[in-house]
């Protein structure tokens, strides 16, 4: 059955700049906000958007992912025509494996795009936190009889030169494409958000292929060889809330934003828009007596008895009498025990930070380092994690890092 637009979400990077927090786990799966994942923004744009066929192309550590996204169930992609596929890479005869860049990834699985023949694919990043509209994109790529858009963000001009960048003419025509240029001639960024033709995708990925010099990438290779052959290329201009959380402290920006929805331009109390997410299947939470939560968000199974202030708490964490959590973000499964202080840090999943320890610290000065602590690691009773520490193994009681 055809179907006019179908998803492929790339979703296999390493995310090698979380460190601490993507050793066991592929960066789509990182926690967000409380009670999410990465991945589950862009599929909600999906969901929310009216796609129903959505290919997840896994790499790196996918087990975490690949049981989390299950049959697509709490996303409502659980459809027999089309639905949630993951899409790993596989061993042919031909002897390809490992996806080698992004338009090699989407080359690998073209079997998987025919099945469903459609007019249009729209090519998604599992790594960022967004909310948008992809119906909205697609009627500007019809209305402007487009082969090729890319959703483009306008950045200060002082930061375009860290971005891909697209030079287009006043009819959002897309005429250059510069990567990280030292002298900008754009500050439209592009979000790594594409719409294709299916029949010119295919057809520049089968050359792209083709091509031993390539690195089979889209931004360095595909887009490239379109501008080059002169195809109808535009921009679509998004003015949403945007972000690539590829570093330890823009992922903590990302999450304190969430606590100032008004302002920060994330809402996730938006019923209009909902984000969707597997439960956790705990139970509520639980605020004790003598506690003190301020502005912060605490998700389910939670049992406050000390003090929580403008932090991010994750399902299942327990904060101890006279701990003291402040602008943390705390991820599932944590215990904060009696008298530790935790603050302006991250701290991932089913971590113990033992009695009256420290980590991290209200920025001072020139430090505004985020301090981390790795997946399962114990910080023991009395130590002390200094503020811009990466912890990938267990600290000892009265120790400093």
């Amino acid at each position: 059955m055809a179907k006019e637009m179908i998803a492929m979400l790339l979703a296999g990077g390493q995310g090698s700049r979380l460190y601490a927090l993507t050793e066991k786990l592929a960066k789509p799966a990182v926690p967000f906000g409380g009670k999410y994942r990465i991945i589950d923004f862009p599929l909600s744009n999906c969901v929310n958007s009216g796609i129903d066929t959505v290919g997840i192309l896994t790499q790196y550590q996918p087990l975490v992912l690949n049981e989390y996204i299950g049959n697509g169930q709490p996303w409502d992609l659980d459809r027999l025509q089309g639905g949630v596929h993951v899409l790993p890479p596989y061993q042919k005869s031909s002897g390809s494996d490992w996806y080698k860049g992004t338009a090699n990834a989407i080359y690998q699985n073209i079997s998987f795009i025919e099945r469903y023949d459609p007019k249009y694919v729209i090519i998604l990043s599992g790594d960022q936190i967004c909310k948008q509209d992809y119906s909205d994109f697609l009627r500007f790529h019809k209305e402007k009889n487009a082969e090729f858009s890319v959703a483009v963000m306008e950045v200060p001009w002082e930061e375009a030169s860290r971005f891909g960048l697209m030079v287009a003419d006043g009819d959002d025509k897309i005429t250059e494409f510069q990567e990280k240029p030292k002298e900008p001639k754009s500050n439209l960024a592009s979000m790594g958000i594409y719409i294709f033709n299916w029949d010119i995708l295919r057809k520049y990925l089968e050359e792209d292929e083709a091509n031993p010099e390539s690195e089979n990438d889209f931004g360095n290779n595909i887009i490239p060889s379109l501008l080059r052959d002169g195809r109808r290329m535009y921009a679509y201009h998004f003015d949403g809330y945007w972000k690539d959380v590829g570093t330890i402290s823009s992922l903590w920006e990302a999450n304190m934003e969430v606590l100032d929805p008004e302002h920060s331009g994330i809402n996730l109390f938006d019923s209009n828009w909902k984000i969707y997410s597997r439960n956790s299947g705990m139970t509520g939470h639980k605020i004790c007596k003598g506690a003190v939560v301020e502005n912060s968000m605490i998700t389910d199974g939670c049992r406050i008895k000390g003090s929580v202030k403008h932090s991010v708490l994750f399902a299942g964490v327990k904060v101890e009498d006279g701990a003291i959590v402040e602008d943390a973000v705390v991820m599932g499964g944590t215990v904060i025990k009696a008298g530790a202080v935790v603050k302006h840090c991250i701290v991932a999943e089913n971590v113990t930070i033992g009695e009256n320890a420290v980590v991290g610290s209200m920025p001072s000065g020139d430090e505004n380092g985020v301090a981390t602590i790795g997946a399962g690691v114990t910080v023991g009773n009395g130590a002390k994690v200094g503020p811009q520490a990466m912890v990938r193994t267990n600290v000892e009681g009265g120790e400093e890092v």
